[in-house]
């Protein structure tokens, strides 16, 4: 059995494993001054960003769920991997020969589960490609022709071919020295009566990669009519591949996407090809399921959706019935996004695969770029275009109908402005009674929705950073972690009395514990490692983490003189403190009955005003 990796590799790893690149994977990072990123975070929901990234101490940091680490614990998180998992995944990446102490080099057998399947798959995509060209995939090639594709488009996108034989893949798979159980667990091979026997046969296959170009699945085409089997056919779930999650094509869009902060979403394999090959670069499709939720999340991060005036989500279905009703299905998601959404749909009912054939390149980018029209827009005349509107009950009728839909838009404004046009619409010539009967409903929907929603848990108790004494006690712990040197020995020596908050109580216990500023130096990286690594629990973990992200409130400066303030302004709530304590004792004493008590302690009080006169002399210029 193999040993553990060593730790020279694993600091290898992290020093070759940019954190802004290996994030940037995942989705779209900014500037946030002060040499820290930030982005839309891909572990909860949210509307603005509060993922932060700090390149120069490799973390990253939430301040919406909590959650931080190193370029290893992201990878650990993002992927769903274990430790040993994450560091051979991020040593792939950066071409770095693992060494396993007790074991030497790994055996292929022995490594990651999910390294496994990622190259099973990988090599599966080999075979597929090869075979492309062979005398039995004449049907695939002639299909990829006449749909306007080349060979060389082909191979751009890795499409294949599955051949007709029961096994023919799992067979070169074993022989490569893949097992069958790896191979099934994929969903590559499955089991038969005699041994594994490939999922896929005498069909065009497409590779699947998730967002940092994995091929992690594949989709399937079938090629003879007359045989079993739906015409397109998915890997199944599996450890690698979660189809509610996954986007064909976003290997090849997430720039363009990040870029343009525009997502074209159609459904099918050769619509994406279509599209990149006739300059819409953002084409995604969604792997053999309706677009959801988690496909929402994605995208989102990937254009860092947040606001309502600049992104476009455009989604391109075929013009068909099915096409019209993916495009409402796909309205329930529509007010998760931010940004503004939009569906194109073909006149006479061609996919963009079928424009492109038949009208050329600039046909399709007329479709997304001119002729798209607002979601809400589409559903509603959707519905509307099944009633004849010259008599008074099917106006009614369709109202009725329509009604809900305007009702759901969140947005008050724009839900009023879609009631007045669907009272025009409808020929009504009453808004006010369109616009009561929305009004109505949207109550009805509030008022249910409150009463299932299910009770709230109360969160953890966060310090209140608007309290001056908690502000002043963060950014002292922050240059303690960033920059150790600005504060001198004077922080060492804090009593811990100085800090309301029992967890910051705990960073400076550890701060002291683990050396102090004194012995950190400049700090870096190495100093913030050395604190997450002595940290004895997750929660103390993850606050050093976020001290270590965090931006100093300095006006971008980082002086000695700001360190100094910091320390005597922590000083002096210290001793304001002990002031407010020692008035509220001498309130309750008898200056006649209690004379030496009520003395000593207004001596106390001078010398303590005294002492914070001085304090506030030397923190004079902190924020």
């Amino acid at each position: 059995m193999a040993g553990r990796i060593s730790d020279e590799d694993i600091a290898l790893i992290r020093e070759r494993s940019p954190i802004h690149e290996v994030i940037g994977d995942h989705l779209q990072l900014r500037s946030a001054g002060g040499g820290s990123l930030k982005g839309l975070c891909p572990f909860h929901d949210e509307k603005t960003p509060s993922f932060n990234v700090t390149p120069a101490r490799g973390l990253y940091y939430c301040h919406g769920c909590g959650v931080g680490g190193d370029v290893i614990d992201f990878t650990m998180k993002i992927d769903h991997l274990s430790f040993a998992e994450a560091v051979e995944r991020l040593a792939a990446r950066a071409k770095i020969q693992l060494r396993y102490e007790q074991g030497g080099y790994v055996p292929r057998r022995e490594q990651g589960e999910r390294t496994r399947l990622v190259e099973a798959h990988k090599a599966a995509e080999e075979f597929y490609r090869e075979k492309l060209g062979s005398p039995g995939a004449s049907a695939g090639r002639r299909f990829l022709a006449e749909r306007g594709f080349e060979a060389a488009d082909a191979e751009y996108f890795g499409v294949g071919y599955a051949p007709a034989e029961w096994d023919a893949l799992s067979r070169h798979l074993v022989a490569r020295g893949f097992a069958v159980a790896e191979l099934i667990k994929a969903g590559i091979a499955k089991e038969g009566r005699r041994g594994p026997i490939d999922r896929f046969r005498n069909r065009l296959v497409w590779p699947i990669r998730d967002l940092t170009g994995d091929v992690i699945g594949f989709g399937a085409r079938k090629l003879d009519e007359s045989e079993d089997g739906p015409k397109y056919l998915n890997t199944p779930e599996s450890p690698i591949y979660k189809k509610s999650t996954v986007l064909y094509g976003v290997d090849f869009a997430k720039k363009n996407i990040a870029k343009e902060s525009r997502t074209v979403v159609v459904e099918g394999y050769t619509d994406v090809m279509a599209c990149h090959l006739a300059g819409v670069g953002t084409a995604v499709a969604t792997c053999g399921t309706a677009f959801g939720g988690e496909h929402v999340k994605v995208i989102r991060r990937l254009m860092l959706d947040q606001d309502a005036h600049r992104g476009q989500i455009i989604f391109t279905f075929d013009g068909d019935l099915a096409g019209q009703k993916a495009a409402l299905r796909a309205f329930d998601e529509e007010q998760k996004f931010v940004t503004q959404t939009f569906v194109a749909i073909q006149p006479d009912g061609l996919d963009p695969c079928e424009l492109r054939v038949k009208q050329g390149d600039a046909a399709v980018r007329k479709l997304i770029e001119e002729d798209h029209q607002p979601l809400f827009y589409f559903a509603i005349q959707r519905i509307l275009a099944r009633y004849d509107l010259t008599t008074n009950e099917a106006r009614l009728n369709a109202l009725d109908e329509a009604a809900p839909l305007v009702a759901t838009i969140k947005d008050k404004a724009l839900r009023q402005m879609y009631a007045v046009d669907l009272d025009r619409w409808l020929g009504l010539m009453d808004e006010r009674f369109v616009l009561r009967r929305i009004s109505e409903i949207a109550s009805r929907a509030t008022a249910g929705a409150g009463r299932a929603a299910p009770a709230v848990q109360a969160a953890r108790r966060k310090p209140d950073a608007a309290d001056p004494a908690v502000h002043v006690e963060i950014e002292a712990l922050k240059l303690a972690i960033q920059h150790p040197a600005l504060l001198g020995p004077g922080f060492d020596i804090l009593d811990e009395s100085v800090f309301t908050v029992a967890e910051h109580a705990a960073v400076h216990r550890l701060i002291v514990k683990s050396g102090g500023v004194a012995a950190a130096g400049a700090g870096g990286r190495e100093w913030v490692e050395l604190l997450r690594e002595a940290a004895d629990t997750q929660e103390l973990r993850s606050l050093v983490t976020r001290f270590a992200v965090d931006a100093l409130r300095s006006d971008g400066e980082a002086e000695e003189r700001y360190g100094a303030a910091m320390l005597a302004r922590l000083e002096e709530l210290a001793v304001v403190r002990g002031i407010s304590q020692v008035k509220a004792r001498l309130q309750r004493l008898n200056p006649v009955t209690e004379q030496q008590e009520y003395n000593r302690l207004f001596g106390e009080l001078i010398a303590l005003e005294q002492h914070r006169r001085t304090l506030r002399e030397r923190a004079i210029g902190s924020p």
